[in-house]
């Protein structure tokens, strides 16, 4: 599995070395695991996208304020859980929210989470992931180097492959929406729904990595 020193980086510099790792979550029902192709990156003190932006300490938030390589989950509407990864060192709110995978093992035990026979679209979002890795508010605060969910190495992505947009769904983020730090892999039928206005290539974007 990846160690922490792999987590204590800016968000957008892990959210971009996440592509083609591994998530893993071993459940008593059996092991389910996927390949990371879509992610979103949060900086709490300057996005307002972020739960945590101007350095808003609350009982949720307060896990993103230590050292990376935790999990940080949330609820939205009450019902789907969101799993994002915290990153950076103390005092540096920052999370990757995994917004899809391409599933690899324990695809019928996900196929029956989710009560779907269609493989493409078992992950192909938040909400989705959790649910057919049977991830939710019961492991907020696991410790992603431990042995019951973590991420490992698997594919490495060539950034000629990775493409860029606007994050999804964050209108209340006002300008902070516009801001390109979803990152997913080129032409891979497991990532989310994309406006095709929004994709541009990550070499044009962030030459600088």
């Amino acid at each position: 599995m990846l160690t922490r020193e792999f987590y204590l980086k800016d968000a957008n510099v892990v959210a971009l070395e996440l592509l083609g790792k591994l998530l893993v979550h071993k459940t008593a029902e059996g092991i389910t695991s996927g390949i990371i192709v879509e992610v979103e990156s949060y900086i709490g003190p300057k996005d307002k996208g972020s739960h945590a932006y101007l350095n808003k300490r609350t009982a949720r938030t307060e896990i993103q304020f230590g050292v990376g390589g935790y999990a940080y989950i949330y609820t939205i509407y009450g019902l789907h859980s969101c799993f994002n990864i915290v990153t950076n060192v103390e005092e540096k709110p920052e999370v990757v929210l995994i917004r899809a995978i391409e599933p690899v093992d324990g695809i019928e035990l996900m196929k029956q989470r989710r009560k779907t026979e269609k493989c493409q679209i078992l992950c192909n979002g938040p909400g989705k992931l959790c649910e057919a890795m049977d991830i939710t508010k019961k492991q907020y605060g696991f410790d992603l180097c431990s042995s019951q969910l973590y991420v490992e190495p698997y594919l490495d992505i060539d950034k000629s492959k990775i493409m860029v947009s606007p994050r999804i769904n964050i209108d209340y983020a006002e300008e902070c929406k516009e801001y390109m730090w979803r990152y997913f892999i080129k032409n891979n039928p497991f990532v989310s729904p994309v406006a095709a206005k929004y994709k541009k290539q990550f070499q044009e974007m962030f030459s600088s990595f």
